[in-house]
């Protein structure tokens, strides 16, 4: 197992000091935020592109994923969506990036949503095979349980398009981590923990110290159900600890829990 942080639990932090922490911590990668309030986003130019790419390859570690915030599934024109999800592509490329992250967004038309997600993941689908990026749509907001997510992305039936795991929104949608696996295994990309007081409390908290089954999500990774170049189909299984500091600032700065964090996952990787 690999592990990753967001930088969601820095917010503004310079790169350098991202990798620096990273390498220090003991983490192999690092999922970028890709806002423009961060130093990283698509509107950044070549030059900035490639300083990024050489302070991470200096540190040794892995830019995992453009954190995107596209909605392929909210109303309106597609046009719009699919450029977005372009530039976010093109960052990706750039920076060496496996993934895209991509959010439903469908608000109450879920059903409705499910046809253009599917669509416009579709459309986006060739250009990810052409970077060599694949977009992954979280399990979040419209579509927070694998079974909603995973219902889109088998409409999709790409091999560039799959799943990230956010494994509180799924357990907020009641579903097991069983199930959740279960139906996410032949799209998962990777796993996104955290942890929180209560349904009505999410103020992130130090790995393991809130209620979220932590420990029964990572028992299934590494399951035979994982399709080929899918999380769990072998070694190179990535969990990112997605810490959310920008929308909660009263919580404990991350950088002082990454170490204990690092520890309670690699206690859990799933053996060989």
């Amino acid at each position: 197992m690999k592990l990753a942080f967001s930088t969601l639990g820095v917010p503004g932090m310079p790169m350098s000091e991202v990798a620096a922490l990273a390498q220090t911590c003991g983490f192999q990668g690092v999922e970028l935020r890709a806002h423009p309030e961060e130093p990283v986003h698509p509107g950044i130019g070549a030059k900035e592109r490639a300083e990024v790419v050489e302070t991470f390859a200096a540190a040794g570690v892995e830019i995992l994923t453009v954190a995107g915030y596209a909605k392929v599934a909210a109303e309106g024109e597609d046009g719009p969506v699919l450029e977005e999800v372009r530039g976010l592509l093109e960052l990706a490329r750039d920076l060496g990036a496996r993934y895209v992250r991509v959010f439903p967004g469908a608000g109450e038309d879920v059903g409705g949503g499910d046809e253009r997600a599917a669509r416009r993941l579709g459309a986006a689908a060739e250009s990810a095979d052409e970077y060599g990026v694949r977009i992954l749509l979280e399990t979040h907001d419209s579509h927070r349980t694998g079974v909603d997510a995973a219902r889109v992305v088998a409409a999709v039936g790409h091999k560039n398009v799959g799943v990230l795991w956010d494994v509180m929104h799924t357990w907020l949608g009641g579903e097991d981590p069983v199930t959740s696996y279960g139906v996410l295994a032949p799209h998962l990309g990777y796993v996104q923990v955290k942890d929180i007081a209560s349904a009505d409390v999410t103020t992130p908290l130090a790995l393991g110290s809130g209620v979220l089954p932590l420990d029964e999500c990572l028992a299934q990774l590494g399951g035979s159900d994982a399709a080929p170049g899918t999380a769990g189909a072998d070694d190179d299984v990535w969990v990112c600890w997605e810490y959310e500091k920008r929308w909660y600032p009263e919580a404990a700065e991350l950088p002082g829990l990454l170490v204990a964090g690092r520890e309670f996952l690699a206690l859990r990787a799933p053996a060989a």
